[in-house]
């Protein structure tokens, strides 16, 4: 059988072995960089930038993509969006390009 633990007893031995633990300072400042997470180009709002990292697929969707200039490596910026979302227009390599929603979250980016 066991006993019961007194709150007020953990919750002071855990506030006297808190001075015992080193604690780092947290990464801050222009030096220090959070990575952001991939994501599909669909999420990104107009006006931002981005890196193309992927193209999901290997299907004539996927093929179709890359032949539109949709490289891996290439910067895009999501110049706008129809007043329902779809389609999506992007600036990419000194020309204008539209696709689907559907399209658009085949291709994983990261932001620039």
């Amino acid at each position: 059988m066991t006993r019961p633990v007194r709150l007020t007893f953990v919750v002071q031995t855990m506030m006297e072995n808190q001075s015992q633990v080193q604690i780092p300072p947290a990464a801050t400042g222009p030096e220090y960089q959070m990575p952001t997470p991939p994501t599909s180009l669909d999420a990104v709002a107009v006006g931002a930038t981005a890196r193309v990292i992927d193209i999901g697929g290997d299907d004539a969707v996927a093929i179709r993509l890359l032949e539109m200039g949709l490289t891996p490596g290439v910067l895009i910026t999501v110049l706008g969006r129809a007043p329902f979302g779809d389609p999506l227009e992007l600036g990419l390599r000194g020309y204008r390009l539209s696709i689907r929603l559907a399209e658009a979250s085949r291709v994983t980016i990261e932001r620039a």
